[in-house]
């Protein structure tokens, strides 16, 4: 099919940035030009120019419009800020309600049924938007609140959990015992390897623990393998699953800022509640005990636990510059613990850090041997069980990570993110990966 670049003129058509018929106009003929194309891959140099033209001219569009309109939309979206959406639910609704401005879900469940080197990157779209949400003073913090609210899913399970004290799900199990709820991650084929059903899960599990209030702490482990190298192993995490990502199977939404947004900074902060006048969060202590290795988002992980344990033998990466996406919040929180040249090393260099090492023990509270790690975790919990250590966390990480700044990081990591996954050298690194076992 022929097509040709003049189609859809090299700057965007004239009109303020602020009107939505120039925006929804703009979009439609950029949609024009792209449909009139083959697949990403299979163009020549001329047409993946006009692609590149026409997404430039109406993204530059969308970053003006949010620029100046985010509290509008969102006030718009959420009544006013009366109703809590969390991010599937924003960018579906701001589909329908500004035409133009996001991917509507028919070109989403179209990207989604793509490999990620077939897709048009409609998430990069979605950046842009979420981006300009979480930068406004008053939408950030209100959608931040949002995604801090249990999930229906977790309200659905919680009495079952709270009768019986065990939830079973395909990539958590979660059980309480004396008050501890154990979090399992039991993908044991692809070294509990992330996903967006992990993080689904993990949300859920997380969102039950803290909610039950027989639950008085938390702690995360991996389960034993039946991966081929690891075969009756516990392992701890893998990492982003890079068959998923090769695959077009790990979403900007659904995974890559819900898991962030979601579980990650519940952890930290707390599940929103409409309830107490002390506060409205409720949260707990967290541990999280570390066997064979923390890799990727396994690393991210410790970061937000208030103890962490791991075996002698145990490592812990972020293999950011190999993978060529950015590691989560570990850009925002791996200074703090480790100093400045530690975290370049690791995140800009990859360099993996042995839990027996000196600079690991920034990262690890205590190294024990691998036969000995179920005492220790034990004794471990019965420490952080004091009755002053939940005020004091809760006061620690507010001087940490106070909201504003968290809001401010993920606002930029929205985007950032975004570009990343579609970079011509991830797609090329991650159909490599995809290509070999998980």
């Amino acid at each position: 099919m022929t097509t040709h670049s003049a189609t859809l003129p090299a700057t965007p058509p004239q009109g303020p940035p602020s009107d939505r018929r120039v925006l929804a106009e703009a979009a439609r003929r950029a949609d024009d030009l792209l449909a009139g194309l083959p697949a990403p891959p299979a163009r020549d140099a001329a047409q993946h120019e006009a692609a590149s033209t026409a997404l430039d001219g109406i993204r530059a569009l969308r970053t003006h419009y949010m620029e100046a309109h985010a509290e509008e939309i969102y006030d718009e979206l959420t009544a006013g800020r009366t109703r809590y959406l969390r991010i599937d639910e924003l960018v579906r609704a701001a589909a329908t309600a500004c035409p133009g401005l996001v991917p509507t879900d028919e070109q989403m469940a179209d990207e989604r049924s793509r490999k990620q080197a077939d897709k048009e990157g409609r998430e990069i779209d979605q950046g842009i938007f979420l981006r300009g949400i979480l930068r406004a003073p008053k939408a950030g913090p209100h959608l931040l609140d949002a995604m801090l609210r249990p999930t229906p899913r977790a309200l659905r399970l919680l009495p079952e959990f709270a009768a019986s004290g065990v939830v079973r799900m395909e990539a958590v199990r979660l059980e309480r015992r004396d008050g501890v709820a154990y979090l399992t991650l039991c993908r044991d084929d692809c070294l509990n390897a992330e996903d967006a059903q992990q993080v689904e899960d993990m949300e859920t599990a997380v969102d039950l623990a803290l909610l039950d209030p027989s639950v008085r702490m938390g702690l995360v482990r991996g389960g034993e393998m039946s991966h081929p190298r690891y075969r009756g192993r516990r392992v701890f995490c893998a990492g982003v699953n890079l068959k998923k990502l090769s695959s077009g199977d790990i979403p900007l939404v659904d995974f890559l800022l819900r898991r962030e947004l979601g579980y990650l900074n519940k952890i930290v902060r707390g599940v929103f509640t409409d309830g107490s006048w002390r506060s409205r969060l409720i949260d707990k202590p967290w541990m999280a005990a570390v066997d064979s290795f923390a890799i990727g988002g396994g690393a991210q992980l410790l970061l937000v636990f208030d103890h962490v344990l791991a075996a002698s033998d145990s490592y812990i990466s972020l293999p950011a510059a190999k993978e060529g996406i950015i590691p989560g919040a570990a850009n925002y929180r791996l200074t703090r613990f480790t100093g400045p040249r530690v975290a370049r090393q690791v995140i800009l260099g990859g360099r993996q850090l042995r839990a027996d090492e000196p600079d690991a023990r920034t990262l690890v509270d205590e190294v024990v041997p691998p036969e000995g790690m179920d005492a220790a975790i034990e004794a471990a919990l019965a420490r952080l069980d004091g009755d002053a250590v939940l005020a004091n966390r809760r006061m620690v990480n507010l001087a940490e990570e106070p909201p504003e700044g968290f809001g401010r990081y993920m606002a930029e990591f929205a985007l950032q993110q975004a570009l990343r996954i579609y970079g011509a050298d991830v797609i090329g690194k991650v159909g490599r990966f995809g290509a070999g076992p998980a």
